[in-house]
């Protein structure tokens, strides 16, 4: 995608989100009504006509969530007094797009009143597939390098690797690698047997770091941890980023790849290949914009606006969703009682539960919990209330976060264009794509950037 494209969706996402901010920059568990029902009439009735079970399989789509609720949002807006409906109407299909969707053009906006039934029809994808991993020529003496690592996360990390290899990418050169936030270094290890490279792993973890070493020792890998702390001074006689050299991360999460690229893009450094996670594990209060254009838009985002892209959920069996959605409902019971005992109209968190006691009864959680929190339940409260009203609140609840969740992908790819702006304006080409799946990680973007100068 030429550079002026990213500028451009960035743009166009920044617009959709800061227009339908009421649709998804709240806190539903806070609401006791849907809070944009008289702006957003139609879509209010869309959501009360589903049944629960079925807003648990369409939570789970994105593109089944979005055909589903779009005819009801472009409605309300077309009679809407908005000047700028029709602009709006034709970014909704941001809502859809992935790191791999070429550049919003006239072609999307028909998509959002064509026949849905065409969208399983090639010709009419708007997506390029996600790349799927390559076999790799000596691959069977790797056996050996996954051992304790869970199925997928070493399918996360194999899908990753071959997107930082030059033999299967020959635009990008072969470099000494840092590995970044490494863990055990098992990413690490595995491009420095597949490219026959230097790695330096950074892990501020120190038994980490030691079980790492064992490894690369033990496989005689030409790779090198660094006990540190990221966010430490950097030692000007010891730098960690290199001009001549390819820096890696595989999820990390908030101010650590952030870090990174600002350290990286200080220092120079060549090649930069990351796959951000978690953006709400940040320092400050609200996130703190990268690029030039990012920091002059109007959105002002929460730690609790970053973790709306994490929230897609997978479809749970049957007893795992009533548990889920009984634990919800107490939980909001309570909260409604508390408030009524404390006189105080705020949210008082409670600890984890043992999944046991949703065994039990309503009443004995609201004693636990009471007890948690030092409050004192008289024995003439009708808990049976407060349970008809954390039911009645779980299901508000599920259609609020429904509505937020259309913007989930789009908020998340607001995010990743500003780690690409910001890399484009210090000098660097840069490609934003998957290196693996949506199955297998919805985590999947990747951000590469080669020097320009």
């Amino acid at each position: 995608m030429p550079a002026i494209d990213y500028h451009h969706t960035f743009k166009a996402l920044d617009s959709l989100l800061d227009a339908l901010r009421p649709l998804w920059q709240l806190v539903a568990f806070e609401c006791d009504h849907l809070p944009w029902q008289q702006s957003f009439p139609q879509l209010a009735q869309k959501v009360w006509q589903l049944d629960d079970a079925e807003i648990d399989n369409l939570d789970a789509s994105q593109q089944q969530l979005v055909d589903t609720l779009l005819p009801s949002l472009i409605s309300d807006l077309k009679h809407s007094q908005r000047p700028v409906a029709d602009e709006l109407i034709s970014w909704l299909s941001l809502l859809v797009i992935t790191s791999a969707t070429r550049a919003i053009n006239n072609d999307n906006v028909q998509w959002l009143t064509a026949d849905k039934s065409q969208h399983n029809d090639p010709k009419n994808d708007d997506l390029i597939k996600s790349p799927q991993p390559k076999n790799h020529s000596g691959n069977d003496d790797l056996s050996h390098f996954n051992v304790h690592i869970k199925g997928r996360k070493w399918q996360q990390i194999t899908a990753f690797a071959e997107q930082v290899d030059p033999q299967h990418h020959p635009q990008l050169p072969r470099l000494p690698i840092l590995e970044w936030c490494a863990g055990k270094g098992h990413l690490g290890r595995l491009v420095a047997k597949q490219q026959a490279v230097v790695v330096t792993s950074l892990e501020w973890q120190t038994s980490l770091c030691a079980q790492g070493q064992i490894f690369a020792e033990q496989w005689q890998i030409p790779q090198t941890f660094i006990c540190a702390d990221a966010f430490a001074p950097i030692d000007a006689s010891k730098p960690l980023l290199l001009i001549d050299q390819h820096a890696i991360a595989l999820h990390a999460c908030g101010d650590l790849h952030t870090r990174l690229l600002k350290l990286a893009a200080s220092a120079g450094t060549r090649v930069i290949s990351i796959s951000p996670c978690c953006y709400h594990l940040i320092e400050h209060e609200h996130y703190q914009p990268l690029s030039a254009l990012a920091k002059a838009s109007a959105l002002k985002l929460s730690k609790h606006d970053l973790q709306l892209p994490l929230q897609q959920s997978v479809i749970a069996g049957t007893k795992k969703r009533l548990l889920r959605n009984q634990e919800v409902s107490w939980r909001l019971g309570f909260d409604s009682l508390q408030r009524d005992i404390r006189g105080v109209e705020a949210y008082l968190p409670v600890p984890t539960i043992k999944k046991s006691q949703l065994s039990g009864s309503f009443s004995d959680f609201c004693l636990w919990a009471a007890n948690q929190k030092h409050l004192f339940i008289s024995s003439e409260i009708n808990l049976s209330h407060y349970l008809h009203r954390g039911i009645e609140r779980q299901r508000l609840t599920k259609r609020i976060d429904l509505v937020a969740h259309l913007f989930r992908r789009a908020l998340e790819h607001w995010l990743l264009l500003d780690r690409v702006c910001f890399l484009q304006e210090q000098g660097y080409a840069v490609t934003l794509t998957e290196f693996c799946a949506n199955s297998v990680t919805p985590r999947n973007a990747l951000i590469q950037a080669i020097k320009t100068n």
